[in-house]
């Protein structure tokens, strides 16, 4: 089994550091703050098959169609209770190669009945699944694959984020002046291809432009806000239901606090009110993340939380990243964007259990504290979210639920974010 820092295979920005405008659309519904208006139509984009550096793939842009699109942000967040992760499946090189299992109907309507409504599903689109790399032209057997699973979701009345995933770093490692016409470029193609394909679907359907874009300063969060408003006005170019769709963008690194920091502006965006910002949280990484050794930059912890540091084994307590601080990060983004009507996803959360089965290279010594301090910073990371306003979607990778089976792995984390959302 591979460790859980290359099983996550997104976690770099973690453990080293967040329409078309139609004269229809009613003249009284305002701009919220975050979000001004662009002047162009984006149906005004030429069919010509090539524009800069790779070419266009807009080529059936359809007028704007509001049919069951009519949510903003807000409402449609309202109506998504509980998320969880896809994870480590559709974004793999081979789907379902990191799991030896892939996506099924089954495990869509099993999840369900779990108490989830809403998933997110991490996808691989450029590292593995271009038919021409040079054209950046996504494999339609691809392009089908997704769309049987968004399919099964929206049938089931389950609310989907799809995004573009870490995909090998092409964006995320790459936010930066030299690189920044070139990302572009390739976000943009990349973005008319999965929205003209995923068009038709309804509101239940959103997109989310990147995943974990490593950002440490001002001038790259400039640059990461042009990486956000090339996926937006893709997306708005193709016109149909995706003129009106909630696209979600990230924070700078995903990071909360780099997020409440550094994203001071929203990217510009068409329609109103129809933007969410992601974030991830696995505060403290020691105790969530760093499972296979001690590190330069920090010691494992195996115990977290109130009444859960180990007179066993004090070493391993968690010397940072506790209640006060999860606390805090929630309260900061609750107060610069879901008070002000932009709603936050916590895209990302998970802390994994170190036992024989997991890992049996770092056990700890107490391990009954060990479990109670997993369950408790599960519940307590579900609870402050859902108390801020803020949507939590598991970090699924196979250790709680068995996909290939449809059964619960570890009843006790699944009871301890169930309890967490209500």
């Amino acid at each position: 089994m591979k460790n859980i820092i290359n099983i996550k295979n997104r976690s770099q920005g973690i453990l080293l550091g967040f329409l078309i405008v139609i004269a229809s659309f009613s003249s009284s519904c305002k701009k919220s703050e975050a979000a001004a208006a662009l002047e162009a139509s984006p149906l005004d984009i030429k069919k010509i098959t090539q524009v800069g550096l790779y070419p266009t793939y807009n080529l059936s842009p359809k007028a704007p169609d509001a049919t069951g699109m009519s949510s903003t942000a807000v409402q449609l967040a309202a109506k998504m209770h509980l998320g969880i992760n896809f994870g480590n499946t559709m974004e793999s090189p081979k789907e379902g190669e990191w799991q030896n299992s892939k996506l099924t109907e089954s495990y869509v309507k099993f999840v369900k009945q779990m108490g989830f409504n809403t998933v997110r599903i991490p996808c691989n689109w450029n590292w593995t699944h271009l038919s021409d790399p040079g054209k950046v032209e996504i494999d339609k057997v691809w392009l089908n694959r997704v769309k049987e699973v968004v399919g099964w979701c929206v049938a089931n009345d389950m609310y989907v984020m799809l995004n573009t995933h870490g995909d090998n770093g092409w964006l995320e490692n790459n936010v930066s002046a030299e690189k920044q016409e070139e990302i572009n470029a390739r976000l943009k193609a990349l973005w008319e291809q999965i929205a003209t394909t995923m068009r038709d679907f309804d509101e239940h359907l959103i997109f989310a432009g990147t995943n974990e874009p490593a950002v440490q300063n001002a001038e790259q969060m400039a640059i990461l806000n042009s990486y956000h408003e090339t996926f937006i006005k893709a997306v708005r170019s193709t016109g149909g239901r995706n003129s009106f769709r909630v696209l979600v963008v990230q924070g700078p690194s995903t990071d909360p606090t780099k997020t409440f920091t550094l994203m001071n502006t929203m990217p510009k965006d068409e329609i109103a009110n129809k933007l969410m910002v992601e974030v991830h949280d696995y505060t403290p990484a020691t105790f969530t993340i760093l499972t296979d050794g001690d590190v330069s930059w920090g010691k494992m912890a195996y115990y977290w939380g109130k009444g859960n540091h180990s007179t066993i084994e004090p070493e391993r307590n968690a010397t940072y990243g506790e209640e006060n601080v999860i606390d805090t990060e929630f309260k900061n983004i609750k107060q610069k964007f879901v008070d002000k009507g932009i709603p936050v996803m916590l895209g990302e959360y998970a802390a994994w259990r170190r036992n024989a089965i997991n890992n049996p290279n770092y056990l700890p010594k107490d391990l009954a504290m060990h479990n109670k301090s997993v369950n408790d910073w599960t519940y307590y990371l579900t609870k402050q979210a859902k108390a801020n306003g803020i949507l939590p979607f598991y970090w699924e990778i196979g250790f709680m639920l068995d996909r290939a089976n449809n059964v619960v792995k570890d009843q006790s984390m699944l009871d301890a974010i169930i309890a967490g959302s209500k």
